[in-house]
Parts: C-alpha cells; sequence; structure tokens
C-alpha cells in the first residue's frame, strides 16, 4: 500500500505541475480533484487488506477474526467433609473403628486404654459383670469416653438390653418384659412405648448403641438360645412389632442394631458354644426368616447383626458372619441394606470352635462386614486388629474396602449425634415410673 501511494503522490504532484502551467483556474480545480480522488481510492483500497490472489489466481475469502471463546470455568468440587475427616485418618485408625471390642472389670485399667490409645477401636460393648449400680456405670462410661478424646471419631458403647431375661442395666433400674409378652398383645404403641424406654433408659447413662431388638421367628420350640427373646412365632408378628421398638429406641438417638441375620429362630444349637445349621433354601428364608429383616430394613434400619449360623443352602464353606453370599448378595444386594452391617461376638464358639480367628475376621470384611465384635479377651482384640493390618498392607483387603466401611460408620456416629462428652447419672425414679405407666397401661396385673 506505501507504494501505491508514493505513485499516486507523483501522479498528483505531475498533474498539479502540469495544470500549473495553464493559467486557468479550472484546470488547478480539475488537477486537485483528480488527486482527491486517487488517493481517497488508494486509502480505501488499503484499509480492506485483501489478501493476494493464490497461486491459481482465485481471491481469498477474507478472514474475519472472531473474538476469542471465554474458557469454560472448572467447577468447584463440593467439598465432603466426612471424606475430609477420613482421609486424615491413619489406615491404623480406620481399623480401629472398625473393631467393637469387651473389656475386662468395671473400671478403664491399662489393657481398656491399650484397646482405645493404641488399638482405636471405634466401640466398646459392656456385659453385665462391667456393671455394679448406676454410679459405677455412669462413671465407667465417662472414664471409657475421657479415654476416647484422642480418637478421630467418638465412641460407641452398647450393650444387648433387649428386655426379659437379656438385660445389663444396673440393678436399680427396672426391667422391661420380655418380647414375647409383648407379642403376646400385638400391640405396636406398647412395642414403641418399651423401644422408646429402652433408648432413654441407656442414653442417659451415656449408652448409644442397643443390640436390639430381636428379630428371629421363634419357629422351632427347641431352640436353645431364643425362646422368649422373640415376638413370636409368626413372622409377620415379629415385623410388625420389631419395627415400632427399633424406631422407639432410635428416638433416643441410640442405635438400635437388629439381630440375628439371616434369622436364628429355627435352630436347636446355640451358637454361643457351637455352629447352628440352618438347611433351608431361599424359598423358605423369604417366606419366614428374612421377612422380619425385610420390614424393619424397609423402614431404615441402620444398623444389623449378622449371626454365626451355616446355611449350606447359600455357602457350604462359611458362616453367614463371613460369607459374601450372606452379607453381600443377600442382605445388600436383594434386601437393599445400605447401613452398617456387624457380626455377632466372632469369639463365640460357633467360631471358636471351628475356624480361625484371624483368618476369619479377615474373611468377614471380603464377604462385607463393617464392624466386626470381638466381645472377649483383649488378646483377642490384639489379634484381630493385627490379621486386617497385615491384609491392608499385603493388599489382600483393598484400602478402598475399608474407607467404604469406615465411612459408613462415621456417618452414622454423626446421624445420631454420638458424642465423648460426659453424662450425670441419670434419676432413676422418674425413669421406673415412667416405665411402670406403660406397663400398666397394656400389660396390667391380672
Amino acid at each position: 500500500m506505501g507504494k501505491l501511494r508514493d505513485m499516486l503522490h507523483y501522479a498528483c504532484e505531475n498533474e498539479l505541475t502540469r495544470k500549473g502551467r495553464c493559467p486557468m483556474k479550472k484546470s488547478l480545480w480539475t488537477a486537485g480533484a483528480i488527486c482527491a480522488v486517487l488517493l481517497a481510492t488508494a486509502c480505501t483500497r488499503g484499509s480492506d487488506a485483501s489478501p493476494a490472489p493464490s497461486a491459481a489466481g482465485t481471491p481469498q475469502a477474507v478472514a474475519t477474526a472472531s473474538p476469542a471463546a471465554s474458557p469454560t470455568p472448572t467447577p468447584t468440587p463440593t467439598p465432603d467433609p466426612v471424606q475430609a475427616r477420613i482421609d486424615a485418618m491413619s489406615v491404623e485408625e480406620k481399623i480401629g473403628q472398625m473393631v467393637l471390642a469387651g473389656i475386662d472389670g468395671t473400671a478403664v485399667g491399662a489393657p481398656t486404654r491399650e484397646l482405645l490409645q493404641t488399638y482405636h477401636v471405634g466401640g466398646i460393648i459392656l456385659y453385665k459383670n462391667n456393671i455394679e449400680n448406676a454410679a459405677q456405670l455412669a462413671k465407667l462410661v465417662n472414664a471409657l469416653k475421657e479415654t476416647n478424646a484422642a480418637n478421630p471419631a467418638p465412641l460407641w458403647i452398647g450393650v444387648d438390653e433387649e428386655g426379659g431375661r437379656v438385660t445389663r442395666l444396673p440393678a436399680e433400674v427396672d426391667k422391661a418384659p420380655a418380647a414375647a409378652k409383648i407379642g403376646a398383645t400385638g400391640s405396636t404403641a406398647l412395642a414403641k412405648g418399651i423401644g422408646s424406654w429402652l433408648g432413654e433408659a441407656l442414653a442417659g447413662f451415656g449408652l448409644n448403641v442397643d443390640f436390639a431388638p430381636v428379630l428371629d421367628v421363634n419357629s422351632n420350640p427347641a431352640n436353645p438360645v431364643i425362646g422368649d427373646r422373640s415376638f413370636g412365632a409368626k413372622a409377620d408378628l415379629v415385623a410388625k412389632l420389631g419395627v415400632p421398638e427399633m424406631q422407639g429406641i432410635a428416638a433416643q438417638r441410640v442405635l438400635p442394631v437388629v439381630k440375628h441375620f439371616p434369622g436364628h429362630g429355627d435352630t436347636s444349637v446355640d451358637s454361643h458354644v457351637g455352629l447352628p445349621v440352618v438347611p433351608h433354601d431361599l424359598t423358605r428364608l423369604r417366606s419366614l426368616e428374612l421377612a422380619p429383616f425385610k420390614a424393619v430394613i424397609g423402614q431404615g434400619a441402620d444398623a444389623v447383626m449378622v449371626a454365626h449360623l451355616l446355611l449350606p443352602k447359600l455357602d457350604a464353606d462359611h458362616p453367614a458372619s463371613f460369607s459374601k453370599p450372606v452379607i453381600t448378595g443377600l442382605l445388600r444386594e436383594e434386601l437393599g441394606f445400605r447401613g452398617v452391617v456387624m457380626t455377632d461376638d466372632m469369639t463365640m464358639g460357633a467360631i471358636a470352635e471351628n475356624y480361625n480367628l484371624q483368618q476369619a475376621v479377615v474373611q468377614s470384611v471380603l464377604a462385607g462386614a463393617d464392624v466386626l465384635l470381638v466381645g472377649h479377651g483383649s488378646d483377642n482384640v490384639a489379634a484381630v486388629v493385627s490379621a486386617l493390618r497385615a491384609a491392608v498392607q499385603e493388599q489382600r483387603i483393598p484400602l478402598a474396602t475399608i474407607d467404604a466401611s469406615v465411612r459408613r460408620i462415621v456417618l452414622l456416629k454423626d446421624k445420631y449425634r454420638a458424642a465423648d462428652s460426659p453424662v450425670e447419672p441419670p434419676q432413676l425414679a422418674p425413669l421406673n415410673a415412667k416405665l411402670e405407666a406403660l406397663l400398666q397401661r397394656y400389660l396390667p396385673a391380672k
């Protein structure tokens, strides 16, 4: 464009010079006009910035500069506070959350401190021999919570408080009736009232887990372990009363752990001393044993205890407590349970007399269990924790499996607002009066 302008400037200058020889004004005006037109044309062409023709002689299309597209902003991930807490745990702390241990004695001694501070167990189960009276129980619970303070999650502290012959609360606390007595009334209001009272009694002492209600159908009169712990011999009755009792316990911020999946009712062996065999196929189980569990899962059950039962039609090699077909296939996949799976006590005779404890707990986790109950012997707890740590280190248990279980545990502790804050011993007179009023209404003395 610069050369073109020079040529035009030269032409205009020439024209003016030539016209300048003529004295006529018209000629001068004409020469100026020519220069103006030529300069305007040059400027216009220069501003078009038309590309040179292609080699074939065809003019290229004029490139139109489009504005640069704004980059799509990367969405900020929504923070997951639960996952952040899990990520902050060591592998040892995660494994500890998956163990619920029994203790010796009525006070926190060195073995119990080791369970909490070295093995980081996530829960404690108390039995009758751990409890002397109301004041001692409150003191023990507070000491357990204080000892747990440095751990990454609050402590579960639970008991088997079913009512009737299975009770752990101090003698000063009145006793709820056995499930069979509630079943005889058929009253859902009574079942819910008893559940609420059980939850209130436990919460008063700082306890936050109740291994109840029993959902076994008492279909075998020769059963040596269930009997009046069951609401009755009909699956629909057990389901009808099991749901409200579970809901009553949960309403007091105490976690109900329904048991003993997939059903301990039709057995003739006590799993505390031997391994019961349930010979039924899935068709029979669905029609009877599983029905109450299906009902409570449908109503939001948060925790299920799996029993030490051999079901050869489902898994001939492993008891339910470490059977993948039972825990994952039946409980999680078929019944749709999404909560926390706990085993029955892994030191019971059904396991101790037939299986290696360390191998059994690893298989149990791989089968889908989240919490391993180790009710007796601090040496057994140490062996269980050691076996799990080794299995994770050797990648026999994927760390993702541990993380998934710990997530379910932490979410459940959060849901029930578990805390390590101390409690004062409860006022027992109003608590006992509340139970008395409930029984007078629904179970008046004859």
